[in-house]
């Protein structure tokens, strides 16, 4: 057993069973000061007051906080991190005043990233996916949603999905959840024919992924441009004779019925929210759908940022996450995102951490494992240096206030 001593204050503190925290809930930040904490293998045992702790004596380690503060680590619930090559020259025609839609539809975007990774091995695609993952994870997450969807045909998409299995392997500390976006667009050898892709990808995609337990979620780029809620619809009836959930890219470019096509069918989150109306808030009231907004998206690409405040005053949970991805959100760093809550989206420091740790974690259904403090669940925790406050944290949003990431019980 491990013994971390001399905590300013622990932050997160939840019961069992907390998932997630909605509306008043979220502005709870879970603090108990002047603390130790006990860590038992890979999960958390207890903490008290340092007045209280046991004797040093019996414990495998001691780790002196020095008066840092101790929170769980990040829950990025939204990233596809599996990727070849970049796409900095559509971040200079971005600057040069083209939109996301206007580079789609001159073969930019997710089909740039398909050709790109159509032409890289599985080796390399994971070479690099791991290396953003060891640096994501130095930055404080400890539980990441993977996707595909950069593969738009099937031995491309199995190639990515196994990528996503090969990472789980090589780094167990960090908890992976891999979700199937076949229907991120439509590929090449697809064009202009969208019905007969959206076809092969529940005739001859689900299967094969299906087959091989490669997915705990399937997802649908629902919005104006791709994916109509019939087909999304369709998709997910598919998905759900394998008993895959959907997660669903939701109302980025318009009020599509993405919201409501994720509510019907039981979506665990539906993610992005750009644009939503008091008719999205309403049906969202009503399910266990997780709102996801990702602030990196509008930071980069100039768009809207999500209803956050307004989300959370009428008692949603909300969730915010990294979408970090080579076109529209190249950073997987949850501090920033943490931030960009505060800044742009007046969420309260304590919310916006929620937001990005528990409610993350409830957005990809890792709520009873991660994303608080809580005996029994990882002991995935970021000890900080000394700092001022928790406000502090998203005021100074560049600083490096890391001192420590442990993910279930091990140093990086």
């Amino acid at each position: 057993m491990q013994l971390i001593k001399n905590i300013r204050a622990i932050y997160g503190i939840h019961p069992a069973g907390t998932q997630p925290l909605k509306g008043v809930e979220m502005s709870d930040a879970g603090e108990f000061a002047d603390a130790y904490l006990i860590v038992d293998g890979e999960r958390i045992h207890s903490w008290g007051k340092m007045a209280e702790m046991p004797s040093e004596d019996g414990f495998t380690r001691v780790i002196d906080a020095r008066y840092g503060y101790v929170l769980p680590a990040f829950c990025d619930a939204h990233t596809h991190i599996i990727y070849a090559g970049s796409r900095e020259g559509e971040f200079c025609d971005k600057i040069d005043g083209l939109s996301y839609e206007e580079i789609a539809a001159r073969g930019g975007g997710i089909l740039n990233s398909a050709d790109l990774l159509h032409e890289t091995s599985e080796d390399s695609l994971f070479e690099s996916a791991r290396c953003r993952l060891r640096q994501v994870m130095a930055k404080g997450t400890g539980a990441i949603e993977i996707k595909s969807g950069y593969g738009l045909n099937t031995a491309d998409e199995l190639k990515m999905l196994h990528v996503i299995r090969r990472l789980r392997e090589a780094e167990p500390q960090m908890e992976i959840r891999s979700t199937f976006l076949g229907a991120h667009a439509v590929g090449r050898a697809y064009t202009g024919r969208q019905s007969e892709y959206v076809e092969m990808l529940i005739s001859e995609m689900l299967p094969a992924v299906a087959a091989e337990g490669l997915a705990d979620f399937v997802d649908v780029f629902c919005d104006r441009g791709f994916f109509t809620p019939e087909e999304t619809a369709r998709i997910l009836e598919a998905a759900a004779k394998y008993g895959i959930r959907p997660k669903i890219h939701a109302n980025e470019l318009a009020v599509s019925g993405g919201v409501q096509v994720g509510v019907k069918y039981g979506a665990v989150s539906v993610d992005h929210l750009e644009r939503m109306g008091e008719e999205e808030i309403e049906v969202l009231m009503n399910s266990a759908t997780i709102p996801t907004m990702l602030p990196g998206a509008s930071f980069f690409l100039g768009m809207p940022y999500g209803r956050a405040r307004d989300a959370v005053r009428t008692g949603l949970p909300v969730a915010l996450a990294s979408d970090y991805n080579p076109g529209s959100s190249p950073s997987g760093d949850m501090r920033f995102v943490w931030a960009l809550g505060c800044i742009k989206m007046r969420l309260s420091p304590a919310e916006a951490m929620n937001a990005v740790t528990l409610n993350g974690a409830a957005a990809m259904d890792l709520a009873g494992a991660a994303g608080s403090i809580t005996p029994g669940k990882f002991a995935s925790l970021i000890i900080t240096r000394q700092l001022p406050s928790l406000a502090y944290i998203p005021y100074a949003y560049t600083e490096p206030w890391i001192e420590r990431v442990m993910l279930k019980g091990r140093d990086l």
